[in-house]
């Protein structure tokens, strides 16, 4: 279903103590956020506005695992709160983190050694503020993810300029920017930047611009059924 105003009119069919969960492919070019808060600068853009329907205040929706404004990809529209803090902080008393997968497309063709020291964590940040971050899984995409190509309004650049090749990096941490922190610290700047899966939840199935109704079992697959018991019918205190 395509990003419209009107884009959860027919998704919208539960009641209004029911917490819903939505996958969007955001777009590049777009901020992850859907109120001004006087500070856009003239050429950028937020989500559009979304209705009220079926007696569900679509202002409450809150999203979750955001992304900068020309990064692109996966992010959850949540109306329950408990949600939103499981994919941004972790669920329960031991935090069990929801892992995050990224396809990256870096400038140069990325090493073997690079990988390794994505996989085994880097520092970011700079004096005071450095931070190393934690083991992740990475490794080389070896061919261009076609189904990305036409989903971009852009062009990340002329292949004059010299090679790119990609790289998933999977992480459960959340520092800002940190993947394309992440690359350039290990020597290969970030060109574009796709969320590809948050938890059990993937685009597949989406184009730039879609949106789905999506689960909490979905997007928790990973934790196992207690992670899912914890917010499964839990909806009265959001």
């Amino acid at each position: 279903m395509r990003l419209t105003s009107s884009l959860l009119l027919p998704l919208l069919s539960t009641s209004v103590t029911s917490s819903v969960h939505f996958a969007l492919y955001k777009p590049d070019g777009i901020l992850s956020q859907f109120v001004n808060n006087g500070k856009l600068k003239r050429h950028q853009k937020m989500l559009p506005a979304l209705p009220s329907v079926h007696r569900l205040d679509c202002a409450k929706l809150m999203a979750c695992g955001r992304l900068d404004e020309m990064s692109e990809g996966l992010i959850l529209l949540t109306t329950c709160g408990k949600m939103s803090r499981a994919v941004t902080y972790g669920l329960g008393e031991e935090r069990k983190k929801i892992s995050k997968e990224y396809w990256v497309e870096v400038d140069g063709n990325i090493t073997d050694e690079a990988i390794e020291k994505l996989s085994g964590g880097v520092a970011i940040g700079e004096g005071e503020k450095q931070y190393v971050t934690g083991q992740c899984e990475a490794w080389r995409i070896e061919e261009e993810p076609s189904h990305l190509t036409t989903s971009r309004r852009r062009k990340i650049r002329d292949s004059r300029h010299g090679p790119t090749s990609w790289v998933a990096v999977t992480i459960k941490e959340g520092k800002n920017r940190q993947v394309r922190r992440m690359t350039a610290a290990v020597g290969f700047p970030t060109l574009r930047l796709v969320r590809v899966r948050i938890g059990g939840v993937t685009l597949e199935g989406l184009e730039s611009g879609d949106i789905k109704e999506v689960t909490t079992d979905e997007i928790l697959s990973e934790l196992g059924t207690a992670a899912q018991m914890a917010l499964n019918d839990d909806d009265t205190s959001n």
